[in-house]
């Protein structure tokens, strides 16, 4: 008799995964936030903020499921090095849970990458691998990891399947869970914007599972090329360019992007994300990031139909970062004209809808 015995002692991964454990105990859920618009509406809008996170935005809920999925298929363990393609919020939280598990981490990113999400990065301990150019992030980040036997993370592939989508306390339960005591519980829309793609997938495969009647509309960017695949059903679709909105938006139809639970897709100009970042900021009366003011323009759309139809209910969208990581940016009105942007058409479509309730973006 022949056998292959391939067991390992588990005390690494055993530890490893009662500190992720651990560190959500310690993590309260995020606030669901009531959006207010006028009460003859009869319809309700709510934000569920993710800022609150300790790493500050809804990648800290990626970054958690990653790793627990690279941990259990026994790609990572004691000494593993990380590597990621990212320049932003994932690169921030996987950095961070990195950190926690005693790992080193390595975030590719473009050169051109801003000196304050590097800040960020090195923060939380990570150590940053520059490009020249943004495609070359996903081959040279599996390079790395090659090279140093590490992992590649490669969230753009796992990010719809790291996640229990049937449960155990993720986004959409959590979104559900707290809406039960509302006087809508049970949303019309549930508003999304496509990063990886693993949030819209989440969501879109729980209402399903639990048999809602609510739809899923994901917003879509400027250059982005989700909108353009969904259209076509083209999943090999591209653009080239990167999104200017920062943490949504891709260049290519991602592996994890699930179009067939979406309902809706929506595209938005950026200059409406950056006006509407802006407006909705002085409502809540803090600042809230640029895929935030995306989410806000298409759940302000959709609560438009509502009305015209005479429909009562309720829609949810997603606060998906602070906007202090973006005072020198989309805060900037310098900054702002330098890229082009023209925000007074959207603002006009903004006040109109406060006031009347019509949509005409």
């Amino acid at each position: 008799m022949k056998t292959c015995d391939r067991s390992a002692p588990r005390g690494w991964v055993d530890n490893a995964v009662r500190l992720i454990d651990a560190d959500t105990q310690r993590s309260a859920d995020t606030h669901l936030l009531r959006y207010p618009l006028p009460a003859a509406w009869r319809v309700q809008l709510y934000l569920k903020d993710e800022s609150t996170h300790i790493t500050g935005s809804l990648k800290h809920r990626l970054a958690r499921s990653l790793f627990l999925y690279a941990i259990c298929n026994g790609w990572v363990g004691e000494g593993t090095t990380v590597v990621e393609a990212s320049s932003g919020s994932t690169a921030v939280s996987e950095a961070y849970f990195a950190k926690l598990l005693g790992l080193d981490f390595v975030a590719v990113m473009p050169a051109s990458t801003s000196p304050r999400k590097v800040a960020l990065i090195e923060a939380q301990g990570g150590r940053c691998h520059f490009v020249q150019r943004p495609p070359e992030m996903y081959t040279e980040a599996a390079r790395l990891a090659a090279e140093c036997g590490g992992h590649y993370m490669d969230q753009f592939t796992h990010a719809e399947r790291a996640t229990d989508w049937r449960g155990n306390n993720n986004i959409a339960e959590s979104v559900f869970e707290q809406m039960r005591l509302e006087a809508h519980p049970v949303p019309e829309w549930i508003v999304v914007g496509a990063g990886t793609g693993g949030t819209s997938a989440t969501i879109g495969r729980y209402i399903r599972y639990r048999r809602h009647h609510t739809r899923l509309a994901v917003v879509d960017p400027e250059n982005s090329a989700f909108f353009g695949g969904y259209e076509t059903g083209d999943a090999g679709y591209g653009t080239g360019m990167s999104s200017r909105i920062e943490g949504i938006g891709r260049p290519r139809v991602e592996p994890s992007f699930v179009g067939q639970v979406v309902d809706r897709m929506i595209q938005v100009p950026d200059a409406a994300s950056i006006a509407t970042m802006r407006y909705a900021s002085g409502v809540l009366g803090r600042r809230v990031g640029g895929s935030t003011g995306t989410n806000l323009w298409g759940a302000f759309a959709l609560i438009a139909e509502l009305l015209a139809a005479g429909r009562s209910g309720s829609v949810v969208t997603l606060l998906c970062d602070g906007g202090d990581r973006y005072a020198t940016t989309y805060y900037d009105d310098p900054w702002v004209a330098a890229q082009g942007f023209e925000l007074e058409p959207a603002r006009a479509v903004l006040a109109k809808f406060a006031a009347t309730g019509i949509w005409t973006g």
